[in-house]
């Protein structure tokens, strides 16, 4: 299982959000559990709450990604550099054939997106 936790998803794990901290604990005991941080998402979730940044970028079993050139380059046609990361992040490549799940506490927020989205709300 794949999982990119947006901006909000990052945030809520810092206030302690159940289902974030499920999605925290699988990625780190569960073989095939993958949970990434993308990092504009992760600077967006810091000036919101901060310290969310450095809690969640120590945490075993959360794989912080990069922003690179291709990524860069999707993020310019979007209009926030967090959620246009966030979906970059979670389309298909070779390591994830099927791409990832984003997980978010304003699933609203990706209707009409080509994402799949998980609700972390109660």
């Amino acid at each position: 299982m794949h999982i990119v936790l947006d901006e909000t998803a990052m945030a809520a794990a810092g206030q302690g959000n159940i289902l974030a901290s499920r999605l925290i604990h699988r990625a780190h005991a569960e073989p095939g559990w993958f949970l990434y941080a993308p990092t504009c998402a992760l600077v967006e979730a810091d000036r919101a709450r901060p310290g969310t940044a450095e809690h969640l970028a120590a945490l075993p079993g959360i794989t912080v990604l990069d922003l690179d050139l291709p990524a860069a380059l999707a993020l310019a046609a979007q209009e926030t550099w967090a959620a246009a990361h966030s979906q970059y992040a979670a389309q298909p490549t070779p390591d994830r054939p099927d791409g990832a799940i984003i997980a978010t506490t304003i699933p609203k927020r990706w209707d009409g997106r080509p994402v799949r989205v998980l609700d972390l709300n109660a």
